[in-house]
C-alpha cells in the first residue's frame, strides 16, 4: 500500500510530500502521530511548492549578480541607509507601485542593490526582470524587426518589478527614446522600476533628448521615486586589494 500511495504522490506530482513520506517510512512513521503525520506531509509539500516557485522567478528574472539583501555592505563612506534598503526588503514600494533609482559611480554597487532587491521580491513570489538597458533596447529594436514587439513590451508591462542596470552609457536615439516612453508609460501606476545609473538623475533629461519626451518621461519615473545615491570607492577595486 506504502508503494502505492508513494506512486499516486509522484503521479500527482506531490514532490515535497512524496519525499517526507518517504522519509517518514524509512526512519518509522511511529514517530508521529497520525494529525502530525498529516501536517508534515502538507508542510513539506508546501515548502516544496514554494522553493520551486522562488527557482521558477529567480531563472526567469535572469539576475546579473546571484545578490542577496543580508550580504550589502554598509561602509559608512557607502552612504546607504540600511534602515531604508531593509523597507525596500518588505517589497511594500512593490505593493505602492514605486520607483527606486540607484545612482552612484562604476563600480560603487549599484547592480548588486538592484539586484538583491529583485532577489528578495522573487522570494516573495513577485514577477521580477533584469536588463542591461543597452541590451534591452537591441532586443527591442530586434522585435520591432521580427514582429514580436507587442508580445515583448507586455511582457514588460507585467513584471510586478522591472530592473533597468546601467542607465545612460549611451544617448538615446529616436527609436529607443519611444521604446524607452513606452515602457515606463505602460507601467506607471501599475508596477514598479528600477534604475541604475552611474549618472545623477540630473543628467538624465539629456541622456533621454527630445525635451517633450523627456519630461514626460522623468515626470512619471524619476519626481517621486525613491532614491539610493551611493558613493565611495569601486567594490570591485576593494575586492581586488583585499586579494
Amino acid at each position: 500500500m506504502n508503494t502505492q500511495t508513494l506512486e499516486q504522490m509522484k503521479h500527482l506530482r506531490f514532490y515535497g510530500m512524496h519525499r517526507a513520506f518517504n522519509e517518514t517510512l524509512q526512519a518509522g512513521s511511529e514517530q508521529y502521530t497520525n494529525d502530525q503525520l498529516i501536517a508534515h506531509l502538507i508542510q513539506s509539500e508546501w515548502d516544496d511548492r514554494y522553493n520551486r516557485k522562488i527557482e521558477r522567478l529567480t531563472k526567469a528574472a535572469k539576475f546579473r549578480y546571484k545578490a542577496i539583501i543580508e550580504n550589502i555592505n554598509y561602509d559608512l563612506g557607502r552612504n546607504i541607509d540600511k534602515n531604508q534598503i531593509q523597507r525596500f526588503a518588505s517589497c511594500d514600494f512593490i505593493k505602492n507601485e514605486d520607483n527606486i533609482l540607484i545612482t552612484g559611480s562604476t563600480g560603487v554597487g549599484k547592480s548588486y542593490i538592484a539586484s538583491a532587491i529583485g532577489y528578495q521580491a522573487c522570494t516573495l513570489g513577485y514577477r521580477v526582470m533584469y536588463f542591461n538597458t543597452n541590451k534591452l533596447f537591441t532586443k527591442m529594436k530586434t522585435a520591432k524587426a521580427d514582429g514580436s514587439y507587442l508580445r515583448e513590451i507586455n511582457r514588460l508591462e507585467k513584471q510586478d518589478l522591472l530592473i533597468l542596470d546601467d542607465f545612460g552609457l549611451k544617448t538615446l536615439d529616436s527609436v529607443n527614446r519611444h521604446i524607452f516612453m513606452e515602457i515606463i508609460e505602460d507601467r506607471h501606476g501599475k508596477h514598479s522600476t528600477i534604475i541604475a545609473s552611474q549618472l545623477p538623475t540630473e543628467a538624465w533629461h539629456q541622456i533621454i533628448g527630445e525635451q517633450t519626451i523627456a519630461d514626460a518621461i522623468l515626470d512619471r519615473l524619476v519626481y517621486s521615486a525613491h532614491r539610493i545615491n551611493l558613493k565611495g570607492e569601486s567594490m570591485r577595486k576593494k575586492l581586488k586589494k583585499n586579494h
